[in-house]
């Protein structure tokens, strides 16, 4: 996933088209139980299976963030995509998680949530996510340090 020199070895794309509201999953500081980004990741699933993810969202479904939790998760993500598929409430389908993959502590939750929380600020995310803000026009967003910040940016959740 990371290549000899620091860099991610993902080809994720910036969001470049506008998006429909209703095609947009939450933002990715929601939680559910304590644990960031997990809420979204389980609605872009949904919404992709419904055919109303946003298209710009669609080469990163299973990459970047959504790898990265499950494998702090220890699941495989198509695995966790079938579970979604069958459906149930978040709470419950973390549930399962913590009964398929590893159960979680509060230690746990506060590790991911400061991954989460900083990921792409001066670390090995950095320079993905200065392409991103180039490509969307936003180079000059100094304000913009990292990746949950960009994506609700982008998304429109926040100016």
């Amino acid at each position: 996933m990371w290549t000899k020199a620091g860099c991610l070895n993902l080809t994720l794309t910036a969001m470049a088209s506008p998006a429909d509201p209703a095609s947009l999953p939450c933002s990715p500081a929601d939680e559910v139980a304590g644990l960031a980004y997990f809420p979204r990741m389980l609605a872009k699933i949904r919404l992709h299976a419904q055919g109303r993810l946003w298209e710009d969202l669609h080469a990163n479904l299973g990459k970047g963030m959504d790898l990265w939790l499950c494998g702090f998760l220890h699941l495989n993500y198509e695995d966790l995509k079938a579970r979604v598929l069958e459906g149930g409430s978040d709470e419950e389908i973390l549930q399962w998680c913590e009964q398929h993959g590893r159960p979680l502590n509060d230690v746990d939750k506060m590790v991911w949530q400061q991954f989460a929380a900083k990921i792409g600020r001066d670390d090995r995310a950095s320079r993905l996510l200065a392409r991103w803000k180039a490509e969307s026009g936003l180079a000059d967003r100094d304000d913009i340090t990292t990746m949950g910040h960009y994506i609700d940016v982008a998304e429109g959740r926040k100016s």
